[in-house]
Order: C-alpha cells, then sequence, then structure tokens
C-alpha cells in the first residue's frame, strides 16, 4: 500500500497486481507502464518481471494491518481483471476487501467482460467500489457490464477523455470521474466534451468529479472547469470502524 497518493479522489493505493497490457486506446499513453519501467530500471523487486502481469501475494494481508480507515484505489499500476490474472486470486483480493469493512476500496477495470463474468462468483459488500474506464464512445458498452454487476456503488472513469463520448447511459451508475490526459504526448481534451458528461450527470443526479485538464504540465492547467472545482463523491453507507474488523477467510492466506 502507498499513503498519502497523489491522485485526488483517493488517499491510499493497493497493488496486488502490476503491470497490464493495452486493451484500447485510452492506453496509448499510459502512466503505469512508464512509472513501472522506471521502478523496474531502478531495481525495485516487485517490478521485475518487466510489462509482464505479476500477481503479489504478500499485498494480500497488508489492508488489515491498516488500522486507520482508508479510501483506497486497487491496482494503480494494473487492472485485477486482466485475463492473465486467474480468477481464484481475484477472489482471494475480494475476500481481503470483505474481511477489511472499515476501508472503502475503489476498483477499476477496462475489462469489463471479464469483469461481468466473474462478479456472480464474488463477494460484493458495501465497501466495493466498482468502476470502469470509458474514454471515449467505442467503450461506453462498458458501462451495460458494470451495471450488470451486484456492486453496490459503481462509477465511471472517463479519463483519459481523449474524444467526445456522447450519450452516457447513467441509469445505476453513482459517480463519474473526468480528467485530461497527462505527461509525454498527452492528447487534447476539449471543453465541450467535459461540459457534455457534466450535464449529463447533472441531469441524472449523478455525482460529478473533474479531475483534472492534463497536458504534459497538468499542475499548471488545473482542475477548475468554468471558475469552478468540482469535486462531489457518492453518497455511500458509513463505514464501521476498525474495531469491526473481521478475520481474513482461510482461502487468503499466503502460499509457500
Amino acid at each position: 500500500m502507498a499513503l498519502n497518493s497523489s491522485i485526488e479522489w483517493t488517499e491510499a493505493t493497493w497493488n496486488t497486481v502490476t503491470w497490464c497490457s493495452h486493451i484500447s486506446a485510452g492506453c496509448a499513453h499510459c502512466y503505469a507502464e512508464r512509472m513501472a519501467l522506471r521502478l523496474q530500471a531502478a531495481g525495485m523487486a516487485k517490478y521485475r518481471n518487466g510489462f509482464r502481469v505479476t500477481t503479489h501475494e504478500k499485498e494480500l494481508l497488508t489492508p488489515q494491518s491498516w488500522r486507520k480507515p482508508h479510501d483506497v484505489f486497487l491496482c494503480s499500476m494494473g487492472d485485477l481483471f486482466h485475463e492473465e490474472v486467474p480468477p481464484e486470486f481475484i477472489r482471494r483480493v475480494f475476500n481481503v476487501m470483505r474481511a477489511c469493512r472499515h476501508h472503502r476500496f475503489q476498483v477499476l477495470t477496462k475489462r469489463s467482460v471479464r469483469l461481468k463474468q466473474l462478479a456472480p462468483d464474488l463477494p460484493w459488500p458495501g465497501n466495493i467500489w466498482m468502476g470502469v474506464t470509458v474514454e471515449d464512445a467505442r467503450n461506453v458498452n462498458r458501462i451495460a457490464d458494470l451495471v450488470a454487476t451486484p456492486a453496490r456503488t459503481k462509477f465511471l472513469s472517463v479519463e483519459p477523455l481523449i474524444d467526445d463520448v456522447g450519450h452516457l447511459p447513467l441509469d445505476g451508475i453513482d459517480w463519474v470521474i473526468v480528467g485530461g490526459e497527462s505527461g509525454p504526448g498527452a492528447r487534447p481534451m476539449k471543453k465541450e466534451w467535459v461540459l457534455s458528461v457534466r450535464n449529463q450527470c447533472e441531469m441524472a443526479g449523478v455525482a460529478f468529479y473533474f479531475k483534472q485538464w492534463g497536458g504534459t504540465r497538468k499542475h499548471l492547467n488545473g482542475r477548475e472547469l468554468e471558475g469552478k472545482i468540482y469535486d462531489a463523491m457518492p453518497v455511500a453507507a458509513d463505514r464501521p470502524s476498525a474495531t469491526g474488523l473481521l478475520a481474513l477467510p482461510q482461502s487468503v492466506a499466503l502460499r509457500d
């Protein structure tokens, strides 16, 4: 886990899976790929396999040792629902999240088809928020896969927003995050694309969060939209205190 995450809409990150592979246009300038390659070059053991999908058994016990409640973004450096991640490992990760109900876990994937396939066999307590990335109109179909899951809180990451997404079917969606691409080669994001998503969220009563304009120097562009900061979060049930921590199920035990 990493505390004090620089990601504006969360507090911490927990990487049970690292590395990934490109699946759609939004992956072209992947920040995680750039960062992981730097960490590999620096000799960090967790990233020794290059840009190949790797599961990390030792990470499974970490959230239970973190007593203070946190919002935790799962797999900021990979995709839990990547085809190379075994279903058994995914279930074990979900069992950890179920046991650690004092945290609120934010899970995000581009692989919505696999999410929909595996969802019936996973536990879905209220502290697991499930989301999909929708970077352009070609990937709006991921929303239907998300809505089909039993997750109680569902969200969209419309980042990097690289084209007009058009109409978003927001029935069943609780939260939408929008952000422009950042870093080397960042593709521009048009204001009208952002306003379209904001207006649709307002019409549907969905919490809207504007993360950033992006760009090669994103800190200079800020995150104001028409002079306002949009940082709404979905309404969710309060988390139990750390004293309500459940014992980890036997299926989470580390492998030799």
